[in-house]
């Protein structure tokens, strides 16, 4: 698959120029009735959870060493109950042959009536996204469509790098090893989005939902230095002013920017990316109606990834 031209995807709503872009989505008709937020979550369990050496060539937050499996089954537990107590949950189990397959929302995603399988960049992810029992679970128990984007060409890591906001159809996509122009493309398609920016993140970034979340279509958190042109993050903000929270390097370190509004009242974060938090940032939050709920990820944290990544979406 070949990517368009930027004036031809420009006519199907993909746009690469962020003028452009600021411009078509001043004149964007208003969202039409779609949810904000999830109405449930599926999880894939840490029960072969070991550190990946390919998966760490492009991850600078990956740690090095060994890791505690007992402890991230415990952790995991954990964040599955609490999400569990906001909206049903459903729990895969892990695959020997892909120990840091614990993040599922990189490898599938949801619209109503489909599940998406995307197309990972590393062999060792890649063997995820041809499980069958988890596609078997969307066709039998909800009656969805199933759609791979894997195709020569293709790199699309879902929702690791791309950041969607739902409720305005609206796709916000970083452009890195993790996500090729023609992933977009696919991506853009399969969500149905009605208008979409493409991006490159900032060297050393693998995935935009690391730095960047829409919180229930009314909220942004962002760190604008992840960015690679400053542009950017400033027309992001521009669409959910004044609810926007500025990351500093130190919380963007930590994991704030992967956070999910999983209700239209409540944001979950790490123990870690909550403690990071500012006191200001906070109140951001909390004048946007959210309060954060959080849950230690110590251990899962050090494959590279944090809450947000945890939790694949069911539209």
């Amino acid at each position: 698959m070949s990517a368009s031209t930027p004036d031809q995807a420009a006519t199907r709503g993909l746009y690469a120029d962020p003028v452009a872009f600021a411009a078509a989505l001043q004149r964007l008709a208003p969202a039409l009735d779609q949810p904000a937020t999830a109405r449930g979550a599926f999880f894939v369990r840490p029960d072969h959870f070991a550190l990946a050496e390919e998966s760490a060539t492009d991850n600078r937050y990956m740690a090095s060493g060994g890791v505690d499996r007992e402890r991230a089954l415990r952790e995991h537990a954990a964040l599955v109950e609490a999400i569990g107590r906001v909206i049903p949950t459903q729990v895969f189990p892990g695959l020997p042959e892909a120990p840091d397959a614990v993040f599922p929302n990189n490898v599938f995603a949801t619209v109503p009536g489909k599940l998406m399988i995307g197309a990972m960049r590393h062999a060792v992810r890649q063997r995820e996204a041809v499980r069958d029992d988890l596609p078997d679970w969307f066709r039998t128990q909800h009656g969805y469509a199933v759609e791979s984007l894997i195709a020569p060409g293709v790199v699309a890591e879902l929702t690791g790098a791309l950041v969607p906001d739902r409720a305005a159809g609206i796709g916000w996509f970083g452009l890195t090893e993790r996500l090729n122009r023609a992933g977009v493309e696919a991506m853009h398609r399969v969500f149905g989005f009605r208008i979409s920016l493409m991006f490159d993140l900032a060297p050393g970034e693998y995935h935009t939902n690391v730095v960047m979340s829409v919180l229930a279509g009314r909220a942004v958190v962002l760190h604008a230095g992840s960015f690679a042109d400053p542009r950017v993050p400033e027309i992001i903000a521009a669409r959910y002013a004044p609810n926007v929270v500025w990351l500093s390097d130190e919380e963007k370190a930590n994991f704030a920017g992967n956070c999910i509004a999983l209700a239209p009242d409540t944001v979950f974060m790490s123990a870690r990316a909550d403690a990071a938090l500012s006191a200001s940032n906070r109140q951001i939050l909390r004048n946007a109606g959210f309060t954060v709920r959080s849950v230690d990820l110590t251990e899962i944290e050090q494959a590279g990834g944090s809450l947000r990544c945890c939790v694949a979406e069911i539209f």
